[in-house]
């Protein structure tokens, strides 16, 4: 769908630019090689994991599965997500965008290493997309991701379900 039209969009038209909590999903997709998938975003030029803002009748599964499609052209079923953490905290999760929005996001963040598709990039929003190791991830990484990184990394290596 994009930006312009989403419910998102539509509470910008009544509240400009003040701060709105907005529940959303975050997808590491990880390949073969153990490679991440990263894209660069457009209005910031900072390099983030496919994601967004959940949309009226939509789960933190149906966000993940929608977005990665719309972001990256990867589809990804549902049930083949693994949530692995939760970024909430505000002194992370506050994001203020180039244009002056302001939102508090509340992710659930999944992984997933089944997909179906070819990558391809979503031209108003992301502006490229490579596949990287975690310990060489592009740079200027945005800070949330950066935190989400850590959280998947922690959760590799613990099993156990993180919370920031």
């Amino acid at each position: 769908m994009g930006y312009e039209g989403s419910y998102t969009w539509r509470l910008r038209q009544h509240v400009g630019h003040e701060l709105l909590v907005m529940p959303g999903a975050q997808v590491v997709v990880v390949d073969a090689e153990e490679r991440m998938l990263f894209q660069r975003r457009r209005d910031s030029g900072e390099w983030e994991f496919p994601g967004g803002a959940a949309e009226p009748g939509s789960s933190f599964r149906s966000t993940a599965v929608q977005e990665l499609f719309e972001e990256a052209g990867l589809r990804v079923r549902d049930h083949d997500l693994v949530p692995f953490a939760s970024l909430s905290e505000p002194d992370v999760h506050v994001i203020t965008y180039p244009n002056g929005d302001r939102m508090h996001c509340f992710a659930l963040c999944f992984e997933a290493r089944c997909w179906d598709g070819q990558v391809r990039v979503e031209p108003e929003e992301v502006a490229e997309v490579t596949f990287r190791r975690p310990d060489d991830a592009p740079e200027p990484l945005q800070a949330q991701t950066r935190v989400v990184l850590e959280l998947y990394l922690a959760y590799r290596a613990s099993g156990v379900f993180q919370a920031r």
